[in-house]
């Protein structure tokens, strides 16, 4: 989202304002100002906004993802631990210093501020603004400040250029540990360590911003057969064939995993229990389209089911899972939820 550092100074009511007419205020503001529409989900963002990140005005969703986004991950606990904690009313405000990605993949340092202007008859919020701006000097001359305390200046400039290039390494090799750790090396789609990680965040993410999700269980009818009969070999690149035709149909933003063996999950976000369903006829179709492994012509089951309210990651996959074993029994290649 982004900072408020000018929001305590208005002295007019924005209730009292059009949408229409507050945005057009907000595109004429120094600092960079978001405006979050709770009840919606829609986020606007002034071009002051995206120009702190290096993006063109209004170029990215507006929607609450897009925040979530440029947060650098080792920041990203605490900036929600704060947010949260001004919406539950536990803490007087939101002010946080934070880490941002611009569009060249750096980061900049921001201060980010927000004010809530209206909460719903149940005391959730309505409506928010807030602002960023720019600390990457402060946070530059602080740095600068901690080098002069040592007596040799030029050698810890060296040595800072020098260890800056090692952590550079050190990132592009850690990042590229991450993938081997959360990629599944035969399908190359996430593995159940990714899995296992990104759905208790998928929960935490719908109940704070009250979006649906969703989740797909499935896999592959007979997959047993297709090994005894033909061997692991063939049975390994049926397994790639079936995830190459899974990829086609899921979306950007949506995670394809492998749970185990020839069993899959898809996490859908802001997906309903009808798009879901929707989503795994496609895959159930577009598996039609594949060449039979010797007399068996591959088929999926699916179990498809959508987050309750309050459920955790435990509850949502026990009921997937029992979703999955129900289409089994009822003659397999089939959806149920």
């Amino acid at each position: 989202m982004g900072e408020a550092s000018n929001i305590e100074p208005l002295k007019f009511n924005a209730s009292d304002l059009s949408d229409d007419m507050l945005h057009t205020i907000l595109e004429l503001v120094s600092d960079g100002i978001w405006d979050w529409n709770a009840n919606t989900g829609f986020v606007y963002r002034n071009p002051r906004w995206y120009e702190m990140l290096g993006y063109p005005p209004h170029s990215l969703d507006n929607n609450v993802f897009t925040w979530e986004n440029v947060i650098h991950p080792d920041d990203f606990p605490q900036v929600m631990a704060q947010f949260d904690a001004y919406l539950a009313q536990q803490a007087p405000g939101y002010q946080a210093e934070y880490r941002c990605r611009m569009q060249d993949g750096s980061y900049t340092w921001i201060e980010d501020r927000g004010y809530i202007l209206a909460r719903n008859a149940d005391g959730s919020v309505a409506r928010m603004v807030g602002a960023h701006r720019s600390i990457e000097d402060k946070k530059r001359l602080l740095e600068e400040l901690e080098r002069r305390n040592h007596s040799l200046e030029a050698i810890v400039e060296e040595r800072t250029r020098e260890l800056s290039r090692v952590n550079q390494q050190l990132q592009i090799q850690l990042e590229e540990n991450r993938k081997l750790a959360e990629t599944d090396v035969l399908t190359s789609v996430a593995n159940r360590y990714r899995l296992e990680k990104t759905l208790p965040q998928a929960c935490e993410r719908s109940q704070r911003f009250r979006q649906p999700l969703s989740l797909i269980a499935m896999d592959i009818d007979d997959f047993k057969n297709i090994n005894d009969h033909y061997g692991h070999a063939l049975g390994d690149a049926a397994l790639v064939q079936v995830v190459e035709s899974v990829k086609r149909c899921v979306h950007e933003g949506d995670l394809l995993a492998r749970w185990g063996g020839d069993e899959f999950i898809v996490i859908l976000p802001d997906t309903s229990l009808v798009d879901a369903r929707h989503l795994a006829e496609r895959i159930r179709h577009s598996l039609e389209g594949l060449p039979p492994v010797g007399d068996f012509q591959i088929t999926m089951s699916f179990g498809v089911v959508q987050r309750f309210d309050e459920e955790q990651q435990t509850g949502l996959m026990a009921r997937a899972d029992q979703a999955l074993y129900r289409s089994k029994i009822a003659g397999k290649n089939v959806i149920s939820g």
